[in-house]
Formats: structure tokens, C-alpha cells, sequence
């Protein structure tokens, strides 16, 4: 029995690491145009559902979303204006909805970057790992992995579409690009690298003075140091100008934890290194995926915390998205 066990762990494992590694060499999968869209309730924690609290956060709800569409998942990032979500998958896909406060989902829609680098056909032209929105023209910047490249879109990531490769990161990890990227209030942009090159304990931090697109080599390279044994995975500003971190990371045989961490920019200067403050941490028993993508909104006087998972169109995994209320 032990060794059927052991076989079958490795087994698991095998299959893991394949789909990890290997699935950005073939041809994307496209959503297709019949958007379908189920939302199923889950609880912050499945043994204790009354369980409202994890760390600085107030658990108000959440739900697994699934599709028909085979192509549905790999949500990378995400954006939130009033009721109207929008997430983007590291294949290209976009994936637009309504939710009520009930957390039913309404108005589906499936679409497609318009352009981006390479022609389209292979996951690896269209690996968007971040997204950004500037609230006032609509416009929106997009991370890309492999191209180590920023892309800027029209409102809606409609043409015209223009882009740069900011020599800062022509030699960040192919797979370990700018999984964070955040446009302050100020105008300035942030962009943080997943991984190192070097396997140092920090990654790159990039500050922006304007558009990273228009201006790509004018970037102050500074650090942040992620919690031991993390990768950054997204960021965004919180109301007061701190920049909220989340970390997430992969063990085997199968387990994903996550770390929320808040920075200050605030005076930054070349070469700083930045370690965050630790506000809440998820891992078993509470419900937690591969956590990529931050947004923040506002009900009230209440700062909202949205975060949704990649599940990597593995069987193992899902897509959840998750709401909380922030108590700093």
C-alpha cells in the first residue's frame, strides 16, 4: 500500500511539473464568443465556516468561477470599477462581468488582446501577467513575461496598442518577468520582477517617473525583499500611497500559500531595499489557490480587497476570487 501511495505521489508530482513548466510552448487556448460563467460560494475556511478573520482582513465573500469553455482560467490580474470585473489571463484572454453584492454574476463577456508581442499563436506571445488602469483615460498597461515588455492599450484594452522594453528588464527571467505592475495615483508606475536571475533574496523594483512606454529608460532601480521562500505575484496602491505586496508560493507535493505585505515608496532611493510588513497570510486550512491578482476599491469608508487565483488550466486547481475588507 505504501508503495502504491509513493508511486502515486510521484506520479502527481510529475504531472505538476509538466503542467508548470511546459504548457507556455503550446498554440494558446482562445475563449470562445459564448461566454458562460458559474459562480459557486466558497468559504474562507472549509472546516470552520463562520471563520471571518485572517490577519488584518475581514472575509465579506468569495466564489470559484467556472466555464464551459475550456479555454476559461489562467487569470493572471484583474481590475474592478463599481460592479464591472475585468480579468486577464496569462494566455491573452479577457473575461469581463458584473457582480451583484450577492456575488452573482451577470453580463459575461469574453474577448481577446488585440495585439501584443509576437503574432498570437503560442501562449509565450501572450504570457500578460499584470494589468494596470489609469481611472481617468481608461487606459491600460499590461505586463508581459518572456518579452520582459509593457504594453499600453486604449480604454476597455482596445487599439491602439503601443509598447516598450525597457532595458531595466531586458534581462529578468523569461518566466519570472513583471508580475507586478501598479500606475500610482501620482502617474508614476511600479514594476516588480517574480523571480531573480542570480537567485538573489530580493527582486527588482522599478519606479517609473511617467509612462513606462513613453519613457522606458527612465526607470530608479531599487529591491524588494519578499518573505523567504515567496515570489511577488501582484501589487497595488492602497488609499494612503503604501503599496500592498502579494507573495504567493508553490510546494510539493501540492500546496500553494500566499502573503499579503505592505511597502512605502514614499522617499524612495536608487538601491533601496524594500521589506515589506507582513498584514495576513493564507495557507491550509483556509482556502488559497495560486493567488496572482490584486485590485482595491472603496465602499463607504471601507478600503475592498479583491483577489483572484490562477488555476493554471490544471484540474487540481481553481479560479477563485475572494473579497475582503482591509483593517489596517
Amino acid at each position: 500500500m505504501r508503495a502504491a501511495m509513493r508511486w502515486l505521489r510521484l506520479f502527481l508530482i510529475l504531472l505538476i511539473v509538466t503542467q508548470l513548466t511546459a504548457s507556455w510552448r503550446d498554440q494558446r487556448p482562445i475563449l470562445g464568443r459564448d461566454a458562460d460563467i458559474v459562480a459557486r460560494p466558497v468559504s474562507l475556511d472549509a472546516d470552520d465556516p463562520a471563520k471571518r478573520r485572517v490577519g488584518a482582513l475581514t472575509f465579506l465573500g468569495g466564489v470559484s468561477l467556472t466555464s464551459r469553455d475550456d479555454a476559461f482560467g489562467g487569470f493572471s490580474s484583474l481590475s474592478v470599477a463599481g460592479d464591472r470585473f475585468t480579468l486577464l489571463s496569462d494566455y491573452g484572454d479577457i473575461v469581463r462581468f458584473r457582480m451583484d453584492a450577492q456575488f452573482r454574476v451577470g453580463e459575461p463577456a469574453f474577448g481577446d488582446l488585440p495585439a501584443g508581442p509576437g503574432i498570437g499563436w503560442e501562449k509565450r506571445e501572450r504570457d500578460s501577467e499584470s494589468m494596470t488602469v489609469d481611472p481617468a483615460s481608461g487606459q491600460v498597461w499590461v505586463g508581459f513575461e518572456r518579452a520582459n515588455a509593457i504594453w499600453r492599450y486604449g480604454p476597455g484594452l482596445t487599439l491602439p496598442a503601443d509598447q516598450a522594453a525597457p532595458k531595466a528588464m531586458a534581462r529578468w527571467e523569461r518566466n519570472g518577468g513583471a508580475e507586478s505592475l501598479v500606475r500610482l495615483r501620482d502617474g508614476r508606475f511600479l514594476v516588480i520582477a517574480e523571480t531573480d536571475r542570480q537567485d538573489r533574496p530580493v527582486r527588482d523594483l522599478l519606479l517609473f517617473p511617467g509612462d513606462p512606454v513613453t519613457q522606458p529608460d527612465s526607470a530608479m532601480l531599487a529591491s524588494y525583499r519578499p518573505p523567504d521562500g515567496y515570489d511577488p505575484s501582484d501589487a497595488t496602491e492602497l488609499p494612503d500611497g503604501r503599496i500592498l505586496v502579494l507573495n504567493r508560493r508553490f510546494a510539493l507535493p501540492f500546496r500553494w500559500s500566499a502573503v499579503l505585505t505592505v511597502i512605502d515608496v514614499h522617499g524612495i532611493k536608487p538601491g533601496q531595499i524594500f521589506t515589506g510588513r507582513e498584514i495576513a497570510r493564507f495557507d491550509a486550512p483556509l482556502t488559497v489557490d495560486n493567488y496572482e491578482g490584486l485590485a482595491i476599491t472603496r465602499e463607504g469608508e471601507a478600503t475592498i480587497l479583491w483577489m483572484v487565483s490562477d488555476d493554471n488550466q490544471f484540474f487540481l486547481q481553481r479560479t477563485l476570487l475572494m473579497k475582503f475588507r482591509l483593517d489596517l
